[in-house]
């Protein structure tokens, strides 16, 4: 038999517990085989998860998802806690003091005027404590597994800080022609189209963040726009007897211009 008290209500202690017995002798196959790697994807497909309940506005949908973030978390922690090199206590203490150390308007004495202000002395502490001696070792700090859009818009917000910056949204415009320009080129010779898109993508991030728009909600956005215009040239097209795959381009365009007027 398992050493575990069934409970009415249960805390973090009781998952670190049950996390211990499923990883333990006698406990579950599946997660004894697991290993950082082997769940990587499951990790970022909660937070994402976390992220639609926040949009959802649900907070029920919200704290089960937490949950299931808590446990990734946990989960992990538990893996080198076996491997002997640190546990949850330790990732605790190490998150703990770096609050304290980013916070010293909290608890030090420090003064600062606004939020913004908090902002330039948290980037200054980080790049001390990241030792990042170059704006480019800054720039290299941003993770790579961040999508693309939030990686640009990151390493351009750090470029900016640096003073590597358009004076105003019009340079940021003026580069999208130009990097729009150069793809056509790109693909009329048949030779760098995808470096040409990728620079076009990483300018259009530019403008986003001169907007003050997140590149990824307006791209989601754009998404969720071309499928409800979608559903409804495809229930159109339907009221005439049609299936989209049995029209041509130019009656699809003209029944998607239907659409867009209505």
């Amino acid at each position: 038999m398992i050493d575990f008290e069934y409970k009415t209500t249960y805390d973090v202690s009781d998952l670190r517990h049950i996390v211990k017995i499923l990883r333990g002798e006698g406990g579950c196959p599946w997660d004894r085989e697991q290993t950082h790697e082997s769940i990587r994807r499951e990790f970022i497909e909660e937070v994402y998860e976390v992220v639609e309940a926040i949009d959802e506005g649900s907070p029920e949908h919200l704290r089960e998802e937490l949950g299931d973030v808590l446990l990734q978390v946990v989960f992990h922690a538990s893996l080198e806690e076996d491997a002997g090199r640190y546990d949850l206590d330790a990732v605790a203490d190490g998150v703990c003091k770096k609050l304290i150390l980013r916070h010293p308007h909290v608890f030090g004495d420090v003064s600062v005027a606004d939020s913004a202000e908090v902002l330039q002395n948290w980037d200054k502490i980080k790049r001390v404590e990241k030792h990042q001696a170059t704006v480019t070792s800054s720039l290299e700090s941003v993770a790579k597994s961040l999508p693309a859009l939030w990686r640009a818009e990151k390493i351009q917000k750090k470029a900016a800080k640096a003073g590597f910056d358009w004076d105003s949204i019009a340079g940021a415009l003026d580069k999208i022609d130009e990097e729009a320009a150069e793809l056509r080129d790109a693909v009329a010779s048949g030779s760098g189209a995808c470096e040409e898109l990728g620079d076009l993508l990483f300018s259009c991030v530019n403008v986003a963040r001169f907007l003050k728009a997140d590149p990824e909600e307006a791209l989601r956005s754009a998404c969720d726009k071309f499928i409800s215009r979608f559903s409804k040239m495809e229930a159109l097209a339907a009221s005439r007897g049609k299936k989209p795959e049995e029209l041509d381009l130019s009656e699809l365009d003209k029944l998607w211009e239907e659409v867009k007027s209505i």
